[in-house]
């Protein structure tokens, strides 16, 4: 078999843009490297019908689908997803040089294996200028498809504007201190760092630590060239990433914060094989840049001079913003620094000497989806982000319900029209020193929210303004305790003036809020229906395929995720009553409200209900009528997002309604057709609450590397670490390396205790072939925190593999005829051996040209033409691969020659094999070979 795989084609399209939106299902957080079921199909899905630059390689548990770009695919904080048409199947697992692929499949079928994608967001990698979705854009009642809903009027101004600048002066200077090697990483890690920090502040100041996201490491100045490589090559600079959020330090050190933003460039270029994405990485980066000032701060002389210029940090009172990656590794930072992680995972072991008070989170990732629930946070979601498209950092709200004490406020700031990239200006077009973009990818059509100039998309300068504003906030409310911009952040519909034009929306959870009614198994629904925000049964699931994305449904490593629900309402006729009732009673006694966060479908208008409380005596009291209209989106948003609706509790007294046993909430449409979603309700009180942490267990999962072995079956067990205080819940998921599909089971973990035991099975072989992963997940249900959530074990092939041989089948040939040559195995594998063939310049003589072979073979392998006439060996895109499939042992490579009038001297093809070994992709040049043609006798 010889086939081209000519995905270079939109190596130009992959060096200008790296991300773009959503498709219609959520791609970013599936751990690297495993595929989720791909429905049942009988045909095959391995051969011809796969599209260009993809195979499925492997049998049995170890088979893989991989993609291979003849251009190395440029870094970004989403990586890359693999899609079968509109399902995803996961993210792979990517090799050192951003160019291979692969993603376990074991035996699940692929259901359109032409259909297959590779993205980032929602930008095709491997087809140039195209876009994925194709669905009209999400649409309302009485809303045309894919028009944005007018904008509302402006919201009502805060009391206190934490936009303003304080009157502090202030210093700005760097900081560069001894690399450190932290766990996994095989290079160092650099410790650089910029301060800027009021010098005019009395005492000891509040410190922001500032942590940036995964972006290109490396520039060369020339053009739009960057790398992820690390250390950056000679001839290249590194890129400044941790300067990008200057605006930011200084509008902070103004007011009185001592500020400084590191760089992990180091970690960027290492992470790409991270089961944890980086985050235990980065987590242990701001631990150790923490230990530095906690010790500056004991012994100001031993600091760096801008740190003995400005004010002294008070290490008790600490906030970490971090964006995109870095958003969580500062969560893991927290978690970290309150609930310590596995020494032999981690990158720092000394002491903690600082409170961590607060996270803001800019367009975070969340792989793990398990945030530190007792740390507030404020987390920036980019209605318009183009790199982490489906908003996955609403989990740092919504995945925290029912684990810790709940006492701590957790914000979504929705920001309609920003991007991802823009909060960063060394990320910014026009204000980085390194080639930069707007990550929204617009390709061939504009997109009527997010392209540049619509009436809701924010410039660069208004995002950077607006994410100012919304980080001091949090710095206001966590760190200082100035409860009068809470409302800014906790769903009370108020608006800061100095963030401008920007829409920007919030809703919370926690702080001093109860919960009422949280949709899940305790919950019964009349007239409507509790959905599963994470399945693959369409009729069950929340949003179906297609039908748009949801933050609150951002799939994670299971197919099916079990206790994740919210209440779905689809009405023909106004005063269609939907019932919510739990299994035990509410009291909302000591609430002033009822607050509900409710998804109504974007672009529409005008969705109004009437919202009612029950209590077991039957007394029933309507709270009043909210209206709500749908954020702007289009097919390329995650815009199916809960708005905070708050009703006053005063009715329901009036009624006699006894707020300690409410029974049921009753949600009535009074539109007369439509959709909407409720996530949850709660009981709300003003005021912000006293954050007290939880003693939570933690759990964090090893992985077990094992070498396969020659014949028989052996049981391992996956390494499981509880530690902490008390007693909590977890969910194990255990991933099957046949199907892909995950069964899973709620245990309880108490250190000291019996750890849950989970075994996994190997058998051997004598065949080369992959290495299997049987991989396995936990996520925290209550009373529990985790780490490293995922592990499990690592049969590993300890096979050789077998020698390749190229021979000559016809290596001497005439005009019109083909030179032929066979690539041949010492022995079958279990996986495929894939190889490249490259033409070298001929030693002597004449080599053979572009216009002696066949223009059709040329086209079709470097979509070049024949004129002029040059030698093939300097054709740059002429593209040959040679695979060999699992089981088999030889394929054909034939290169056809036309027959000419001329007459000509013998001419030569040089060529040489290059074989790609192991799951990393590591090529070595295999043997070289020639052909040589003949004008007829």
């Amino acid at each position: 078999m010889f086939r081209v795989r000519r995905t270079g084609v939109v190596a130009a399209v992959l060096l200008a843009a790296v991300a773009g939106a959503p498709g219609p299902t959520q791609a970013q957080q599936e751990p690297a490297g495993s595929a989720r079921p791909a429905g049942q199909v009988s045909a095959a899905d391995a051969g011809s019908g796969l599209p260009k630059g993809w195979s499925v390689t492997g049998e049995g548990a170890a088979r893989q689908l991989v993609w291979r770009s003849d251009e190395p695919v440029p870094v970004s904080d989403a990586g890359v997803a693999f899609y079968d048409g509109d399902r995803f199947l996961g993210r792979p697992a990517g090799t050192a040089d951003g160019r291979s692929f692969r993603l376990a499949l074991g035996t699940a079928p692929l259901a359109n294996p032409t259909g297959l994608q590779a993205r980032t967001g929602a930008r095709r990698l491997d087809a140039a200028g195209a876009e994925t979705g194709g669905s009209a854009g999400p649409a309302g009642p009485g809303a045309p498809p894919s028009i944005a809903a007018r904008p509302p009027s402006p919201s009502p101004a805060n009391s206190v504007d934490p936009g303003k600048p304080g009157h502090y002066r202030t210093a700005t200077g760097d900081y560069d201190l001894p690399s450190v090697r932290l766990p996994g990483l095989a290079r160092r890690v650099e410790m650089h760092a910029v301060v800027v920090a009021p010098t005019n502040a009395p005492g000891h100041r509040p410190l922001v630590l500032f942590l940036h996201g995964r972006h290109a490491t490396c520039y060369s100045g020339h053009g739009h060239d960057t790398t992820g490589a690390w250390p950056c090559p000679t001839g290249t600079r590194s890129i400044p990433s941790y300067r990008g959020y200057l605006a930011d330090q200084k509008l902070l050190a103004s007011q009185g914060y001592t500020t400084v933003s590191i760089a992990a460039n180091g970690i960027n270029g290492q992470d790409y094989a991270a089961e944890d994405g980086g985050a235990q990485a980065r987590s242990s980066l701001v631990r150790q840049h923490l230990a530095r000032w906690a010790a500056w701060s004991a012994q100001p002389a031993s600091a760096p001079p801008i740190v003995r210029r400005t004010a002294p940090a008070d290490l008790a009172r600490v906030l970490l913003v971090g964006h995109s990656r870095g958003g969580e590794g500062v969560n893991r930072a927290a978690m970290d620094s309150q609930y310590a992680a596995p020494a032999d995972q981690d990158g720092y072991h000394g002491p903690v000497r600082w409170h961590i008070r607060g996270t803001v989170l800019i367009g975070p990732t969340l792989f793990g989806q398990n945030p530190a629930p007792d740390v507030p946070s404020a987390t920036i979601l980019p209605g318009c982000d183009g790199d982490v498209s489906d908003l996955q950092g609403e989990m740092y709200l919504d995945a925290t319900r029912g684990v810790g004490s709940g006492t701590a406020l957790h914000s979504a700031v929705y920001m309609v029209g920003a991007d991802h990239n823009f909060f960063n200006s060394e990320w910014t077009p026009g204000q980085a020193q390194a080639p930069a973009e707007d990550d929204f990818w617009n390709g061939d059509t504009p997109d009527r929210v997010c392209s540049p100039g619509t009436a809701t998309r924010l410039t660069a300068r208004q995002q950077q303004t607006a994410g100012a504003t919304y980080i001091a906030a949090a710095a206001r409310l966590f760190v200082a305790g100035d409860d009068r911009v809470r409302p800014l952040l906790d769903g009370s519909g108020r608006r800061a003036p100095s963030a401008g034009p920007a829409r920007v929306l919030t809703h919370a959870v926690g702080g001093r809020r109860t919960a009422a009614f949280l949709p899940d198994a305790q919950v019964s629904v009349d007239g409507g229906r509790l959905c599963e925000e994470v399945t693959e049964v369409v009729s069950a699931a929340c949003l179906g395929s297609g039908r748009g994305v949801s933050p609150h449904f951002a799939s994670w490593a299971a197919s099916d995720e079990p206790g994740r629900h919210a209440v779905a309402l689809r009405w023909t006729a106004a005063g269609s009553t939907v019932r919510v009732r739990r299994d035990r009673t509410v009291s909302l006694a000591g609430s002033q409200a009822l607050a509900l966060r409710l998804i109504v479908p974007p672009n529409s208008r005008d969705n109004r209900f009437d919202i009612r409380l029950t209590d077991t005596s039957g007394h029933r009291a309507t709270l009043g009528q909210v209206r709500l209209d749908g954020l702007p989106g289009t097919d390329r948003t995650a815009s199916y997002w809960g708005q905070e609706v708050r009703l006053p509790l005063t009715a329901a007294a009036r009624a006699g309604v006894d707020p300690h046993r409410v029974k049921a909430l009753e949600i009535v449409p009074r539109t007369r057709s439509g959709q909407a979603w409720l996530v949850d309700a709660w009981g709300w009180r003003a005021g912000t609450a006293p954050v007290r942490a939880a003693d939570l267990v933690r759990v964090d999962l090893g992985r077990l590397t094992v070498d396969e072995g020659d014949a028989g079956v052996r049981t391992y067990h996956v390494p499981v670490r509880v530690t902490g205080h008390g007693s909590g819940t977890v969910r194990l998921f255990v991933a099957d390396p046949d199907t892909g599909r995950t069964t899973s089971r709620e245990v309880t973990v108490r250190p000291g205790g019996e750890v849950p035991d989970v075994a996994i099975e190997v058998r051997g072989n004598k065949r080369y072939g992959y290495d299997v992963a049987h991989d396995v997940f936990v996520k925290a249900v209550h009373g529990a925190v985790t780490g490293a959530f995922r592990g499990g074990v690592t049969a590993r092939n300890d096979d050789a593999a077998p020698t390749v041989l190229v021979t000559p089948a016809a290596a001497s040939a005439t005009e019109g005829h083909s030179l032929t040559w066979h690539v041949k195995l010492s022995e079958p594998a279990d996986a495929e051996i894939a190889a490249d063939v490259v033409v070298l310049p001929v030693t002597s003589g004449a080599e053979l040209s572009t216009t002696d072979v066949d223009p059709r073979w040329l086209t079709t392998y470097s979509a070049e033409a024949p004129l002029p006439s040059r030698p093939l060996s300097r054709l740059r895109g002429l593209s040959l691969y040679a695979d060999i499939p699992p089981g088999r042992t030889s394929a054909e490579i034939t290169v056809p020659v036309v027959a000419d009038t001329l007459t000509e001297p013998a001419e030569t093809v040089r060529m040489r094999l290059r074989v790609y070994e192991g799951e990393d992709g590591t090529r070595r040049n295999g043997p070289e070979f020639t052909g040589t043609v003949h004008d007829p006798a």
